[in-house]
């Protein structure tokens, strides 16, 4: 093709899969413990080694892409005479989308001719994922980068984000939840129900007892708002932070009710960067339904 698909590393699929795909991606960045790490999809440091240092109480920080890596990410791709088409993580969650936007007005002057588009994926983690693998295929189906922008543009919000937290110590210490609520919560095992709203904010739905009715919650929230109900035919990908067993049965779950997925569900590890805010025991279903409103 004559442009590159692009995303963020927050896009938490494999270094395989996006090598698979021909999807190129740029790296967040965190700090665990006052060392400075790149957030490349578990290579320098794997995801059990990162998630068992903050059960054991390391601090994490994260920071996004600056301007100046953005500039020197996309300036070999168009300096090959190749288009780009970016999607940034949610700018409800990170203001990386300022920064690949003053990098491609930068760039805009010296290369004239190239088109570099940065989109807003309004999207996080293996959901941001799933846009990028739908882009991949409509790509291959020969869409062109324009239709693929205006393409991406109409429907980034049908990717449906549903998330469980098994330890509120990360939505405290983020001030998600309340110092006093993540002790009363805490007690009682209380799982929040969040999801990724219509403006790419992360927010807590509903305040669930315990991880079965986390887990039940999720699947059933793919059978109200999947594309076609229990029909659905798209692709289903879970991510997890260290908690694979609660992945896989939330995994068993919808693969006995949805009977014509695209294959197997797919679960892979939450990265570096989004782990640092979620912590351990979070499992995250993404999906493809209406869009969202609120």
């Amino acid at each position: 093709m004559d442009y590159v698909l692009s995303c963020c590393s927050t896009a938490d699929l494999t270094a395989e899969h996006f090598k698979e795909r021909d999807i190129s991606y740029v790296c967040f960045h965190f700090n665990i413990d006052g060392k400075d790490y790149p957030d490349d999809l578990g290579i320098s440091y794997p995801f059990k080694d990162f998630y068992a240092a903050m059960a054991k109480g390391a601090m994490t920080k994260t920071s996004q892409v600056s301007v100046g890596e953005y500039v020197d990410y996309f300036e070999p791709i168009l300096k090959e005479g190749k288009d780009i088409l970016h999607l940034t993580l949610s700018s409800g969650i990170s203001g990386t989308l300022n920064s690949a936007t003053i990098a491609r007005d930068q760039l805009r002057d010296k290369y004239p001719d190239r088109k570099l588009y940065v989109v807003d994926s309004l999207a996080a983690s293996a959901g941001y994922g799933l846009v990028m693998n739908k882009l991949a295929d409509l790509r291959d189906s020969g869409m062109s980068i324009d239709e693929l922008y205006e393409w991406v543009i109409e429907h980034r919000l049908e990717c449906q984000h549903w998330f469980f937290v098994s330890d509120l110590t990360y939505l405290v210490r983020g001030g998600r939840v309340s110092k006093a609520a993540g002790i009363i919560g805490g007690a009682l095992k209380i799982c929040p129900l969040l999801n990724v709203d219509y403006q790419g904010r992360l927010i807590v739905r509903s305040k669930l007892r315990g991880i079965n009715a986390a887990m039940k919650a999720q699947v059933a929230k793919m059978e109200e708002l999947a594309e076609n109900g229990l029909d659905y035919d798209g692709d289903c990908y879970i991510s997890n932070s260290d908690c694979y067993d609660e992945a896989r049965a939330v995994a068993d779950l919808i693969e006995s009710k949805f009977h014509n997925l695209k294959g197997k569900v797919k679960i892979v590890s939450i990265g570096t960067t989004i782990g640092s805010h979620t912590g351990p025991g979070t499992v995250a279903l993404f999906f493809w339904g209406g869009k969202r409103v609120d």
